[in-house]
């Protein structure tokens, strides 16, 4: 009998545990970023095809997207404590460097990349 509640007392205690570790983990997760929008052109026109790279500026380590038909990008599940920066290229143009600061509080982050086409 002692035995019983032994295991029944362990099996509560690790249950706890979980439940705070689930719960940590939802907190956690709620607080990453995604930074989301669209590339275009200088007309702006939609660029499908272009290649979008996101920098974290502590790791210096690089995520790289394509747009798709509307020209859209997305990156999630970014450190709301780190600062990115991010551009788009397309056939060996450019656009500006936009950054995504870690004192900005925002979730959801909505950056419209323009590249300016090189002409032929």
């Amino acid at each position: 009998m002692n035995v019983q509640r032994r295991i029944c007392g362990l099996a509560l205690i690790l249950a706890v545990f979980a439940g705070i570790g689930v719960a940590q983990d939802k907190k956690r997760e709620a607080q990453l970023r995604t930074v989301r929008g669209v590339v275009s052109d200088k007309s702006d026109s939609p660029l499908s095809g272009s290649v979008v790279f996101l920098k974290n500026v502590r790791t210096n380590s690089v995520r790289s997207s394509y747009t798709d038909d509307t020209g859209s990008y997305r990156f999630s599940g970014l450190d709301p404590n780190a600062d990115y920066e991010l551009h788009a290229e397309k056939e060996g143009a450019k656009s500006p460097t936009r950054t995504v600061s870690s004192f900005d509080s925002r979730k959801d982050i909505v950056l419209n990349l323009k590249i300016d086409k090189k002409k032929s």
